[in-house]
């Protein structure tokens, strides 16, 4: 029975020590700032764009009257002709600088890579 009483307490006190290390581990992470919004991320937060994508995934997909591009999903990067590079750059042109961001996360949502040669243009809006 002592044996029983001692190896409780000896498991008690190392889940307590787990606890405490874990909890100290966690606290070097950066929870996404209040008044920071997933349109506003620049990579000083590390995990602001992961808690973004994570959420952008449990809502409904926005569009932005871009409808018309959801026949390229799956294409690659690199297989647009120019004609089709054009109707993403139609897109982007038309839209407001901040809407780029959330753009680009329905792009990625509905599986439509965006062409190479405007993937630094929407770099250049994000920056």
């Amino acid at each position: 029975m002592l044996y029983l009483i001692l190896a409780l307490v000896a498991l008690g006190l190392i889940s307590a020590i787990f606890g405490i290390v874990s909890h100290r581990r966690g606290e070097d992470e950066e929870p996404l700032q209040e008044g920071v919004s997933c349109n506003t991320c620049n990579g000083e937060n590390s995990k602001c764009e992961q808690e973004c994508m994570m959420e952008a995934a449990t809502k409904e997909i926005e569009y932005y009257d871009d409808e018309d591009l959801d026949r390229f999903a799956g294409r690659d990067a690199d297989a647009y002709t120019d004609e089709e590079v054009e109707k993403f750059s139609e897109v982007l042109y038309t839209m407001q600088p901040e809407e780029v961001a959330g753009w680009n996360r329905s792009l990625i949502l509905r599986g439509i890579n965006l062409p190479n040669q405007l993937k630094d243009e929407v770099i250049g809006f994000l920056s």
